[in-house]
């Protein structure tokens, strides 16, 4: 979908700037939704547009107006029975995240053909990325989602290290999209924890549904201590090159990781600030959690009880230790 997205903007953007304008191309010629992808000319502004009856579209009260993007509805110059839905980007900086907005928001719509479900699926979609346009101006991941990031990442590599099945492991990775889980397929779970300092044998579990097994066969822990140090160690940047590099023959693969490190926040206008801390691994354990695992489970809460918050000893933890062998044997796509 990306590749599609780059195209339509390649062939737009080639039109003569000096013409004003609005020059669009409809993103799909098989798709009942009628979504197009326009350049406004002279600025070059990048749009991505939704075509409405008109007597829905003047209902359309949406209101999204930050910085970067802009929403209003226009006539359409073509028939001026309908409206022009327009989220534009009026940032040139933020092109990366434009793009993999747009790729999000057409997945939810594109293959809809009832007006109301698109605009129901457009607008719940950008509420979700409004946060993220609003972290992009900010001054990068705070040092703690840096460290929770570089845990992510350190499993995904573990994984993709074992595992030729690279689209079905990145999809698998679902903590960009704060689910209950970082790792999620099927009948397994694996929730990543990351410690360091002076917490290096506490983990923090942020609600009662983490480390509960009611709705999932097999879910492991997987447990990484770290030290933090200036100029030394794995830096969050090169963890990010070095997965990029084993994605790098698998075009649609790179780009879902692409996605998905902007979706936690990472963008690469951000890279100096991750470049001075670098991490290095005292010890990494995985733990299966079954039985009597110390935890809250989501039955163990009393009515009106909510926003459960707890932490685990590690060293309480020891006799639910399992072996790296045996937890990517249970979760691997290719099995053998």
């Amino acid at each position: 979908m990306i590749a599609r997205i780059e195209q339509i903007w390649s062939q737009l953007e080639a039109n003569d700037s000096s013409v004003a304008g609005l020059f669009k191309i409809r993103f799909s010629d098989t798709s009942k939704c009628d979504v197009f992808l326009g350049v406004k000319f002279p600025e070059k502004y990048r749009m991505l547009i939704i075509r409405t009856p008109f007597s829905i579209g003047k209902e359309f009260d949406f209101h999204y107006d930050f910085r970067g993007l802009k929403f209003d509805k226009i006539y359409d110059p073509d028939n001026s029975k309908f409206l022009l839905l327009n989220l534009i980007l009026i940032d040139d900086h933020s092109k990366d995240v434009f793009d993999t907005l747009i790729a999000d928001v057409l997945s939810a719509i594109i293959k809809e053909s009832v007006i109301n479900v698109i605009l129901n699926n457009y607008s719940n979609r950008l509420i979700k990325w409004e946060s993220l346009f609003e972290r992009f101006k900010q001054q990068g991941l705070t040092p703690d989602e840096q460290r929770g990031l570089y845990g992510e990442l350190f499993f995904l590599r573990k994984f993709l290290e074992v595992d030729s099945s690279f689209q079905q492991i990145l999809n698998s990775w679902i903590g960009p999209e704060k689910e209950i889980w970082d790792f999620q397929h099927a009948d397994w779970a694996v929730e990543v924890k990351t410690t360091h300092g002076n917490n290096h044998q506490k983990i923090s579990v942020s609600n009662e549904r983490q480390l509960d097994t009611n709705a999932i066969l097999d879910l492991f822990l997987y447990h990484i201590s770290l030290e933090s140090k200036l100029s030394s160690g794995e830096s969050l940047n090169q963890i990010v090159d070095s997965i990029a590099e084993m994605l790098n023959k698998d075009i649609a693969a790179l780009q879902n990781f692409k996605n998905k490190i902007i979706e936690v926040g990472y963008f690469t206008h951000h890279r100096e600030l991750y470049d001075k801390v670098g991490y290095e691994i005292r010890n990494d354990a995985f733990y299966k959690v079954k039985g009597s695992f110390p935890r809250i489970e989501e039955k163990d809460i009393r009515a009106g009880v909510g926003d459960v918050r707890y932490s685990i000893i590690v060293s309480n933890c020891s006799e639910f230790l399992i072996e790296s062998e045996k937890v990517i044997n249970t979760i691997k796509f290719i099995k053998g």
